[in-house]
Order: structure tokens, then C-alpha cells, then sequence
């Protein structure tokens, strides 16, 4: 546990493989950002966190539908740096719009709504809302 030196090694790694033989706006290249940005979140690092969960929205943004899970996923990731820097409203913001794709898309006792109605309680109790 803790080896977030280690995990961001191999992702970076596997993030410039990924640039050198994908286009710049390729799935899975959002999946490299987001996975370096996950673990920056984990170790605190938020600032980082938050540019490349950016990068994994963009490419989302540009090729995928406005209401596919990837895009709430990415809007969940974004989220939780704001809940953990103490920007609830930001971060409000940003799970309201997971939760609005989750709505829209998933049937109503899909897991991933569940998560999304976690995530907005949480911030409401981090906000002393309860």
C-alpha cells in the first residue's frame, strides 16, 4: 500500500506509449490521464490531480455522446479533488452533472448512481449539511 511512486512510474509510462501511437484525442489516452490524476489525488497532490482528470474530460468531452458514464466518471474524478480541497461548490457542481448522466442512462438501481448520490451527500456533510 502507499506505492504511489511506483503506480505513477507505469503509468507514465504507459501514457507516453499511448501519445507516441494514439491520436491526441483517443479513449484511451483519457484513461492514461485519468489514471495519473487518481493517483495524485491519492497522495494529495491535487493541483496535479485536477490537470490530468482536465485532460481525460476533454478527450471525453470531444468524443464521446454529453451523456455517456465515462463523461460522468470524469466529472465524479473531478469532483472528489474539489471535496478534497474543500471546494464544495465546485465540487457540488461537478457531481450534480454525474449524477444528471447517471439519471439519464443507468437504471435507477444501478450502482454507479448509488456512488453518485454518495459523493453529493458527502460533500453536504463535509459541509456540515446534514
Amino acid at each position: 500500500m502507499g506505492e504511489y511512486s511506483k503506480a505513477l512510474s507505469f503509468y507514465e509510462k504507459d501514457l507516453e506509449i499511448r501519445q507516441k501511437t494514439l491520436p491526441s484525442n483517443h479513449p484511451s489516452l483519457a484513461t492514461s490521464y485519468n489514471n495519473i490524476g487518481m493517483v495524485y489525488n491519492h497522495m494529495g497532490e491535487y493541483p496535479k490531480a485536477l490537470s490530468f482528470y482536465e485532460k481525460s474530460l476533454e478527450i471525453c468531452q470531444k468524443t464521446l455522446p454529453s451523456n455517456h458514464p465515462s463523461l460522468a466518471t470524469s466529472y465524479n474524478n473531478i469532483g472528489s479533488v474539489y471535496n478534497n480541497m474543500g471546494e464544495y461548490s465546485k465540487a457540488l457542481s461537478y457531481y450534480e452533472k454525474a449524477l444528471e448522466i447517471c439519471q439519464k442512462t443507468l437504471p435507477s438501481n444501478h450502482p454507479s448512481l448509488a456512488t453518485s448520490y454518495n459523493n453529493i451527500g458527502s460533500v453536504y456533510n463535509n459541509m456540515g449539511e446534514y
